[in-house]
């Protein structure tokens, strides 16, 4: 029976994305000069206005204004007289050092907070991502794309855009593109028909694959009408707002918490890295076409206190089977040691890689690009799994 699955991106220029690229480099910073630092940045943005707060215990020092100003003009709020711009934002910062009773969980080597994290593979893309999400961040990625190049192209578009992609499925199998929904910041002036025009050539003809567009596929670009105001003048931005379109689009469930702004004792992200490298082996290594892995922790305890496993139909061996095998696997000092430790160590999560992962998507990217990603655990998950 056809069924339809929707899922949205956003792009760097969406408030809660500036948000979450300025925690993130926040974070960066302060792992470059000391790569033991303790993180948790979060960001506001409105109207002329950056708002930074949080704990940061390090060796280091952070210029906040330098670090957001630079961020805000790399997406290109440059412009002045518009609400926001990179030059003449207020940067206020509230930091503060992390609490002590948190930290004594952490220095032996705990989780730094409870809480469930998922990961999640299917064949679908040759990113192990369903496609619906992978649609969507390339569309807006290939508008920023083409506004930062010579700006001949589309010399009207503005950082803040979104994007919706429907994909209709026969059972499992992604066969066409229902809708595109895009809307994308404009400058004055420019007529709608010229940006959609634009938009349809430019952006979804190049990004979504050949056959699957369709007669039927319906198309709304910027459909009311107007964009011209947008960031963080027409919206408010948060870091951690938009932890669907970080993860896999809607597809898999998600403990709750974000990403951005965190160091990876956190397990919020650092354990969710990790189930996603063991989700995408278990599927690149032909054990199932589509994989779910859930990993709780208590704060303070080391190892997880649960691990579930889900193939939904899938897999080559019961579900029971390999969780038996992944749990002898991830166990401390194991293959896939799930401990905090054991993920830091691992995916080598104390290096000033994360601005990176705070647009587009923390998953479906390169292995060479992040750790997480690497399909490296195929050969030990057979030998186990035979």
């Amino acid at each position: 029976m056809p069924h339809l699955f929707t899922s949205e991106s956003v792009s760097e220029g969406h408030p809660d994305k500036v948000c979450d690229q300025i925690s993130d480099a926040v974070l960066d910073e302060v792992l470059r000069q000391d790569s033991q630092s303790r993180v948790a940045c979060e960001c506001f943005v409105t109207t002329g206005l950056v708002l930074v707060g949080g704990e940061v215990t390090t060796k280091g020092y952070v210029d906040v204004q330098k670090i957001a100003r630079n961020v805000i003009k790399g997406i290109g709020y440059t412009e002045a007289g518009v609400g926001f711009d990179a030059d003449s934002c207020a940067v206020l910062s509230t930091l503060h050092a992390q609490s002590p009773d948190i930290a004594q969980g952490v220095d032996t080597g705990g989780a730094g907070d409870q809480g469930m994290m998922f990961g999640y593979a299917c064949d679908e893309t040759p990113e192990y991502m369903p496609l619906p999400i992978m649609l969507a961040h390339k569309i807006v990625k290939r508008l920023a794309e083409i506004r930062k190049s010579d700006g001949k192209a589309m010399p009207y578009l503005r950082p803040d855009a979104k994007s919706q992609v429907t994909v209709e499925y026969e059972g499992k199998k992604p066969v066409r593109v229902d809708t595109v929904v895009i809307s994308t910041q404009h400058a004055k002036g420019v007529s709608q028909k010229k940006i959609y025009d634009d938009v349809i050539a430019q952006v979804v003809k190049e990004v979504v694959p050949e056959g699957m567009l369709d007669k039927k596929t319906r198309f709304f670009v910027n459909p009311t009408g107007l964009f011209e105001i947008g960031g963080p003048h027409g919206d408010s931005g948060l870091t951690g707002r938009k932890i669907i379109v970080d993860t896999y689009g809607g597809r898999a469930p998600h403990g709750g918490g974000s990403f951005s702004g965190k160091d990876a004792t956190k397990v919020d992200r650092s354990a969710a890295y990790a189930a996603r490298h063991v989700a995408k082996n278990i599927v690149a290594g032909g054990l199932a076409t589509e994989c779910q892995i859930q990993v709780a922790y208590a704060i303070g305890v080391r190892e997880p206190v649960s691990i579930h496993v889900q193939t939904f139909g899938t897999g080559v061996i019961p579900d029971a089977k390999l969780e038996r095998g992944l749990k002898k696997l991830t166990r401390a000092g194991g293959p896939m040691d799930l401990t905090p430790r054991g993920i830091i160590d691992r995916l080598d999560l104390r290096r000033p890689i994360f601005r990176k992962t705070a647009s587009y998507g923390h998953f479906g990217r390169s292995g060479k690009e992040f750790t997480w990603e690497k399909m490296d655990l195929m050969g030990v998950l057979e030998k186990e799994m035979r």
